[in-house]
């Protein structure tokens, strides 16, 4: 009895070592767990499409240069559709059951601030890729963003508007969370410029045909120009009502408009139109040096990978992803100490301009962050001033 009890015990100790060696495996090679809720489909897909392929490139680029100290970083992506509601329900999945280490997204503003409250909660970093300057004013201190405010945008247009002596103009936004942070900067920032809103239309972001509000406005003989924040299709679509109506008013769109596919679907008439957006767009224009370097080594290994043209979006979660690797490597899986080594992230060139965070700025950019591009021959080139 006692050899056989001699052979049990063996026996459970070669179990529980092969068990330890296993566990001790698994251990060693666990990744880096990063949650992404961004809008695949629906319609911010010209935002979300851009956005998962530049992310999923470059976690792939950093997993094969031997991943963030060492370690692997998987990534789980959720396709929110543009929805805020399903936006929430990832959010709690990934915190709750998938126990990720951080979020990147949402896409659109409307989500980011849906899921604000989730993420500080749950002591979640979050690095939202939408521009309301209200997902990190006031500061949250887990949530993040890379997309430049659109009160910067609002002043970028305005001030290229003061130059050219317009004063009187109408502004149409889309019905999503986008549109009316949007409206909101522009009504604030618009009588430090001289300028006055004589006209103001709100769309449904799923609208086709927008001729209705474009003959109503085409009406006022006060506007002098035309302001239209939106990210959804739509926009293209009021280009093209308006230049149908034989209206040949100034049209100038939000950064929301930096996608050429937008450019692409209004045709002809988008000719002209003018927009504020980062210099990733017109990289080959920027003189020599370390961002434009940095552009052009992002845009290349886009287009060469996807076959198609970059866009600002997807610069974003590129961005996102960039602070939370650099992020990392010096806070390790300690989220205080990352958190805390993104408020301290100075000159870090990203596609949208040069991150100087800080615990009072989570958004780490300024006005400088957005040129003013126009559609010429098809094509985004640099607005002559």
């Amino acid at each position: 009895m006692k050899g056989v009890r001699a052979v049990r015990m063996v026996r459970v100790a070669c179990v529980c070592a092969v068990v330890s060696l296993l566990m001790t495996s698994y251990a060693l090679a666990a990744g880096i767990k990063i949650g992404a809720i961004l809008a695949e489909t629906g319609p911010a897909a010209f935002l979300g499409g851009p956005e998962v392929r530049s992310l999923r490139m470059l976690v792939d680029e950093i997993n094969a240069r031997g991943g963030i100290n060492g370690k692997t970083v998987e990534l789980i992506v959720k396709d929110s559709g543009g929805s805020p509601e399903k936006a929430v329900s990832f959010a709690k999945q990934l915190i709750d059951e998938e126990k990720v280490f951080a979020i990147i997204g949402p896409s659109t503003s409307g989500e980011s601030l849906s899921i604000k409250k989730i993420a500080e909660e749950g002591k979640t970093i979050m690095i939202s890729c939408s521009a309301a300057e209200t997902i990190t004013t006031p500061v949250a201190p887990h949530v993040f963003k890379t997309a430049p405010s659109d009160s910067f945008a609002a002043q970028q247009i305005f001030a290229t508007m003061q130059k050219k002596g317009i004063r009187n103009i109408a502004v149409l936004a889309g019905n999503d969370g986008f549109g009316k942070a949007g409206k909101e900067q522009l009504a604030r920032n618009a009588p430090d410029f001289g300028i006055a809103i004589v006209a103001e239309e709100v769309y449904d972001k799923s609208a086709t045909d927008l001729a209705a509000i474009v003959a109503k406005l085409k009406a006022n003989p006060k506007i002098e120009a035309v302001v239209n924040w939106s990210i959804v299709p739509a926009q293209s679509i009021l280009a093209k009502n308006i230049r149908q109506a034989g209206w040949d008013v100034p049209i100038y769109q939000s950064h929301g408009f930096a996608n050429i596919k937008y450019a692409e679907a209004a045709g002809v008439a988008a000719e002209g139109i003018i927009f504020p957006a980062s210099r990733l767009l017109v990289a080959d224009s920027l003189p020599a040096g370390p961002q434009r370097e940095f552009l052009l080594t992002y845009r290349d290994s886009y287009e060469k990978k996807f076959g198609e043209k970059i866009s600002t979006f997807g610069g974003h979660t590129y961005d996102a992803m960039t602070i939370l690797a650099k992020a990392i490597e010096v806070g390790g899986e300690d989220r205080d100490k990352v958190r805390a080594a993104i408020e301290n992230i100075r000159d870090l060139i990203g596609t949208a301009g040069t991150f100087n965070f800080s615990p009072a700025d989570h958004g780490g950019l300024g006005p400088d962050a957005f040129a003013m591009l126009t559609v010429k021959d098809g094509r985004f080139v640099l607005l002559e001033r």
